[in-house]
């Protein structure tokens, strides 16, 4: 199929479908509409999977409505679509999170409209056409396509008061991010008279900028940081992850987060690698990523709320990912892909077995799940898997891209960045563990009566299947399982670290994206092919994180005076962090404001 064709039916059937869903979903018997969204959501597989062929070895470039740009000046008021190998295997990720996500919907709401369904396949439609579109105004549409679809299905359940507070945060502080965003696209037009990435990579002089170019750079990226829950902006996530639907919060830990990392990048490498000073991006991307996955991870051994738990890891790894960028090299490019990959179907798995466990119990709260989830011997086995996954277990994803990554960042003169590797893989996957040990094999003290039946109180949730299930359907764990199996497949498949290294060259490659975007050149450098699948020092440091998060996850599961002192040195910090947590809207719109001056400050020194 011809890219022209190829390309458009990516957004325009699950936008199609999703409308007709809205308009006569209502009438359609639950079975009927689930099978359409599912449907749909296997053709967008087959789609993005086509287009991930289809962009070997090429981009591909498609002009809607023939509004090329001009061969003398490269104007363009044309909407352009820009596909490479990263690009087209993220949307193939999307698709697969969302396939997943609609499978396991099928038992896991006991009455759905077909709204749900519409807002899913919006969802889906965003993403993708965020990671295809080649250029900044265009991008910004579709993040927040995404971003009201995904304020609505936080909210899904809306006569709960934690849901609407949750979906309500989710939203203002997203809103806000995005506002900076579009005032930096207003200001970088303004400069540059264009809004396609490679017209306004075109239009700036490189090794020459100035402060509007800075400030147009950092508050467009602000926005896509809000989206990837990085510290400072990072506050909206715990609240909408804690609350929002578990086959959401896939979506939102295994894509949407991601994206913003991916806008981060596509728009630094296309539009203005060899503009802005190399020196500030990348002292910006080394500070708030050490910050971030230091911050989750520490965040996420602190919380006794799976999803929680889960939302703070995703924090944590979405650090790790801005320092796999920060090298500003295509390996460091490389590995951030693979962890990503590897996360996303670790973290998807982990987030449907929270949503096994809540409706099963009616809390996911460990202290209050002690010991119960022995019923559920699949789950539990689930989530371990999925600690030691997060923990770098090999051959899963997240162990191949920590590897990677963490050579990158020594070869780049960055060693201390290992360090911090280390810390978020052994405080997440010992949180993941800890709660498993605890909730599913009844390991560790047993919690006080008073201490459980506040759990219970303080973490009681309403079952989403509408009543608690007495046993587990296939398609609430087919899902979780496949996605568990993909993620250790990836360290497995032969050649497939040279694959994604081949296109984390492409993807650096400025000059190349712009040369087709403007010019139709097609044509790639076949790039680096020196990354192997195994070293020995990433073998060694991502099993020494899985013994030491497995020590921590059976030490912390008992209360010993070793224990009780670490608590009682550690009680002002952890609540002045909690307190700083609390939620406040108002304090996250004023972290956010900080965050943008530290920012420009650290881009433009």
């Amino acid at each position: 199929m011809p890219a022209q064709v190829l390309v458009p039916l990516v957004i325009v059937i699950p936008l199609t479908v999703s409308a007709l869903l809205a308009a006569i979903g209502r009438w359609l018997p639950r079975r009927v509409t689930d099978s359409i969204a599912t449907a749909t959501a296997v053709v967008l597989v087959g789609l993005t999977v086509s287009l991930l062929i289809g962009a070997r070895g090429r981009r591909l470039v498609v002009w809607f409505g023939g509004w090329r740009p001009s061969a003398r000046t490269h104007e363009s008021v044309g909407i352009v679509f820009v596909v490479d190998r990263i690009g087209a295997g993220i949307a193939v990720l999307v698709a697969t999170l969302v396939l997943a996500g609609l499978v396991y919907s099928w038992h896991y709401f006991e009455s759905v409209e077909a709204l749900y369904h519409t807002l899913v396949l919006l969802f889906g439609a965003g993403m993708c056409g965020f990671v295809l579109s080649g250029d900044l105004f265009d991008m910004f549409v579709f993040f927040e396509l995404m971003g009201a679809a995904a304020y609505a299905l936080t909210g899904h359940q809306i006569e709960e008061p934690q849901t609407v507070q949750g979906a309500l945060h989710f939203g203002v502080v997203n809103s806000l991010g995005a506002y900076f965003s579009l005032t930096g696209i207003a200001l970088l037009y303004a400069r540059t008279g264009e809004l396609g990435l490679a017209q306004i990579r075109h239009q700036l002089t490189p090794g020459h900028v100035d402060a509007l170019v800075v400030v147009g750079f950092v508050f467009v990226i602000t926005g896509l940081l809000v989206k990837a829950a990085v510290v400072p902006f990072h506050f909206w996530t715990a609240d909408a992850e804690a609350v929002a639907p578990s086959p959401i919060c896939v979506l939102f830990s295994g894509a949407m987060v991601v994206l913003g990392v991916y806008g981060v990048a596509r728009v630094y490498w296309v539009a203005f690698s060899g503009v802005l000073p190399s020196s500030g991006v990348r002292r910006a991307l080394l500070v708030l990523g050490a910050l971030t996955a230091v911050l989750g991870a520490v965040m996420c051994f602190a919380q006794h709320h799976l999803k929680r738990m889960l939302a703070y890891s995703t924090i944590s790894h979405v650090g790790l990912f801005i320092l796999g960028l920060a090298t500003l090299s295509p390996d460091g490019l490389a590995g951030t892909a693979l962890y990503v990959l590897g996360h996303a179907g670790a973290k998807g798995a982990l987030f449907l077995a929270a949503g096994i466990v809540l409706n099963h119990f009616g809390t996911v709260d460990e202290r209050a799940l002690h010991g119960v989830g022995r019923a559920l011997p699949v789950t539990g086995c689930l989530y371990g898997l999925g600690g030691l996954a997060l923990a770098g277990l090999p051959p899963f994803g997240t162990f191949a891209g920590k590897s990677v990554a963490e050579d990158a960042l020594r070869t780049a003169g960055q060693p201390w960045a290992i360090a911090v590797f280390m810390l978020s893989s052994v405080l997440t996957g010992g949180a993941v563990l800890r709660a498993a040990l605890r909730v599913f094999a009844g390991l560790g003290d047993r919690p006080a009566e008073a201490d459980r039946w506040s759990a219970e109180r303080a973490d009681k949730e309403e079952p989403e299947t509408g009543r608690r299930l007495l046993r587990t359907p296939p398609a609430m764990l087919v899902p979780a399982v496949v996605l568990l199996a993909a993620a250790a497949a990836i360290g497995l498949v032969p050649g497939l670290v040279g694959a994604v290294a081949r296109s984390a060259s492409e993807f650096v490659d400025g000059q190349g994206y712009g040369a087709a975007a403007l010019r139709g050149a097609t044509g790639v450098s076949m790039g680096s092919e020196h990354l192997t699948e195994w070293t020995a020092s990433g073998l060694a440091l991502s099993l020494t994180s899985v013994a030491l998060a497995t020590a921590l996850a059976v030490v912390a599961s008992y209360r010993t005076r070793a224990t009780v002192r670490a608590a009682a040195m550690l009680r002002v910090p952890m609540q002045t962090l909690r307190r700083i947590h609390v939620g406040h809207i108002g304090d996250s719109v004023a972290w956010m404001v900080a965050g943008v001056v530290v920012l420009a400050a650290l881009v433009g020194l």
